[in-house]
């Protein structure tokens, strides 16, 4: 008793200070509360005792708290006066409503499902909650509360009263299309979630799910079995988090259907989209659901159903001619859904290909869930989801993370997309946010995209507009534990280079600039635009490899999440040597022509060739390192999260560009050679050197 009358007596003084977080205060907390007091940062006592967990919820929010504060060198310690004190309590025990009612703090009905009361002074701290999730997400805000990124750990004192805007806030994972994650690192993934309050995770299958009665779809090494999805599913629900699984039940099936075994069922030979009008497309859709139903708890299942753009040019052309290309989707998703409704659950489908028939739409069974997706910085919400607002169906709304098919994520485009999905999706009523990553090309790494995926947390559970501006400030803190600003610099810097590569007309760091070979026809298109920004645009991927090296050495307990870091860092790298590999192969065909050139009219080469090839420090030379080194890092952030499945498709790729870049030293180096024996020099044309003779966009 004597102990919560001191905590209540202090929390009285902070609150008086002020209803919101002082600018100078500002704990940068992700996602940021609802209402928050905030105080002076304080010493920690030596030791934290953890009191008050009533059920197996409680114990292992209890558990969890105890094993994150001991990863950061706080000793946890057992003892009712041992310490800084942290009560875990439910809101309908005496000792909450005490607490409550001292601080004239009130507990409404909408926080119930999961909202929380955090109180934090110098000597303890408080969480009142009405249900484990609430006391989790809790516990979730007291880690970031307390501060180890100093001489000594610190508290921040806080007064907090908090709830979510959204019911539903989840990530959406591509499983299929390359990179498939080990089961240890989807559990990383589910405490990181947890950690920031998402609660939904939806794990993306075309194809790799394995699945008994059809055990050739599965690719070996590259399927997520019965025991993974079971044991995946058992820990999510100790971190609140609900495992809703996506197959893809009508188009996006290639992987399917190019086995003979089921290319009949195909639109079109061999293709990726259902035949709705084949009498064995549902029963293969009824015998995958199955096994799911059997696998996922979870009263959601996703059906996919998007970008189905091949059905009416095959099989079904002569339906959809008569009677339109909307009906016949339509008709086949309703077949879907009552064909699975007797598992009892509710179907989302994503929404781009129904809500272009809105008067069909209202045909759809009205306990059907549509997502609404878009990726740009203006997704526009209220199309996406209007026809379906209008036909009596709940919504969600799906964001990206802006990653796929890119040497490192665009993240200024991807905080737009999340901020403006979140905020309209709020307004116009959706339930629930879907974050997505996909892999489109098989490259894409899940260590790069935590900035996306930790704002996607932020708005969704904040209510309105979430602050890109806030987020940026806080992100280096609360992820990686530098309280320095230099992680965030770097974000920014990257943000930066794919700004000006946009600006060129070079797309935003995509894949194809970095594999692109600068002599063929179409990489002499690139780079003419790339000579207008690249030595702009490696000095701002250069500067976020300096900022983060520099992060590190500033660090005086060690950064958290290095695994993510030096993913970010192969990022950078990659998308510097876009830029040296454009700047470099200019120079290699600078230096060769004036060496021909030259020995048109009687000269000698000089160094010219030498500078192109020779054993050391040679530009051919430069770019093979370039993409070994590249090979080595890329190979390592893979295996520090994915199974080797799928790994050596792009492996591959930096060997051969290695290779290409071997091949051309050899041949300038027999020019050379031949030139010292006959004074005559090959023409750039004839070693596969385009002529210099530059033209400036």
């Amino acid at each position: 008793m004597i102990v919560v009358r001191r905590l209540a007596f202090a929390l009285l003084a902070l609150a008086a200070a002020g209803s919101s977080s002082r600018a100078m205060d500002d704990p940068r907390l992700i996602p940021k509360p609802r209402e928050a007091t905030t105080g002076d940062l304080v010493p920690l006592a030596k030791s934290v005792t953890i009191i008050g967990a009533s059920n197996d919820d409680d114990r292992f929010a209890a558990k969890e708290l105890t094993e994150t504060l001991k990863a950061r060198g706080i000793r946890v310690a057992t003892g009712a006066n041992a310490g800084f004190r942290i009560s875990l309590l439910r809101l309908d025990s005496p000792t909450a409503r005490r607490v409550l009612d001292d601080n004239r703090i009130a507990f409404t009905d909408e926080m119930k499902a999961e909202g929380y009361v955090l109180l934090a002074t110098k000597d303890g701290a408080a969480i009142v909650a009405a249900s484990g999730a609430g006391l989790f997400y809790g516990a979730q805000t007291l880690k970031q509360l307390i501060r180890t990124d100093g001489a000594a750990p610190r508290v921040q004192l806080a007064v907090i009263r908090d709830w979510p805007a959204m019911k539903y806030r989840g990530f959406h994972d591509d499983l299929s299309r390359g990179p498939v994650p080990t089961l240890e690192f989807q559990k990383k993934e589910l405490r990181t979630f947890a950690a920031y309050k998402i609660n939904v995770y939806s794990p993306y299958f075309e194809h790799t799910l394995s699945y008994d009665a059809n055990p050739l779809i599965s690719p070996p090494g590259g399927g997520m079995s019965h025991e993974d999805v079971r044991a995946l599913v058992a820990y999510a629900k100790r971190f609140h988090i609900d495992v809703i699984p996506e197959q893809e039940a009508f188009g996006h099936l290639h992987h399917v259907l190019k086995y003979d075994l089921y290319a009949p069922l195909a639109e079109t030979d061999h293709g990726h989209v259902l035949a709705p009008n084949d009498p064995a497309s549902l029963p293969l859709i009824k015998s995958w659901f199955a096994e799911i139903d059997s696998l996922f708890p979870s009263k959601f299942v996703h059906l996919g159903a998007d970008e189905t753009f091949e059905l009416g040019m095959g099989r079904t052309k002569d339906r959809v001619s008569q009677t339109g290309l909307g009906q016949v989707y339509i008709d086949f998703l309703k077949q879907i859904e009552g064909a699975l409704r007797y598992t009892g659950k509710r179907f989302l489908f994503w929404g781009d290909i129904a809500q272009g028939s809105p008067d069909l739409v209202k045909s759809l069974p009205k306990d059907m869930l549509a997502v609404g997706w878009g990726y740009g910085p203006n997704p526009r919400a209220e199309t996406l989801l209007r026809p379906f607002i209008n036909a009596g169906i709940e919504t969600w709304v799906a964001p990206g993370v802006n990653g796929w098919s890119r040497v490192y994520p665009n993240n200024d485009v991807a905080l737009k997309n999340i901020q403006a999905m979140a905020r309209d999706g709020q307004r116009l009523g959706a339930t629930g946010l879907l974050n997505t990553s996909w892999a489109d090309d098989g490259e894409a790494i899940l260590n790069q995209q935590w900035y996306g995926i930790l704002f996607g947390a932020a708005a969704s559970w904040q209510a309105g507009e979430a602050s890109i501006d806030d987020f940026e400030r806080s992100f280096g803190l609360q992820f990686h534990g530098d309280a320095s600003g230099r992680i965030d610099a770097a974000q920014m810097k990257l943000s930066a280079a794919h700004a000006l590569l946009a600006k060129a007309g070079l797309g935003d760091g995509n894949d194809y600039l970095y594999w692109v070979d600068p002599f063929s026809a179409e990489g002499q298109i690139s780079a003419q635009k790339m000579r207008v920004v690249s030595r702009d645009f490696r000095v701002l991927a250069e500067s976020a490899m300096v900022l983060v090296a520099q992060a590190r050495q500033a660090a005086r307990s060690g950064l958290r999440e290095t695994d993510a870091l030096e993913s970010m860092e192969m990022g950078a790298r990659r998308m510097d040597f876009i830029g040296m590999k454009f700047e470099l192969s200019d120079e290699i065909s600078r230096l060769y022509t004036h060496a021909y050139d030259t020995v048109q009219v009687g000269g000698s080469p000089g160094h010219d060739l030498g500078e192109i090839t020779s054993n050391i420090n040679s530009r051919t030379a430069d770019l093979r390192d370039g993409y070994v080194l590249g090979r080595e890092l890329y190979e390592k952030s893979w295996l520090a999260q994915n199974k080797p499945y799928w790994m050596y498709n792009v492996l591959n790729r930096y060997d051969l560009a290695a290779q290409t870049w071997i091949q051309r030293s050899d041949k300038i180096a027999q020019a050379r050679s031949a030139y010292g024996r006959t004074k005559k020099l090959a023409s750039p044309e004839e070693v596969g050197i385009p002529r210099w003779a530059p033209v400036i966009p």
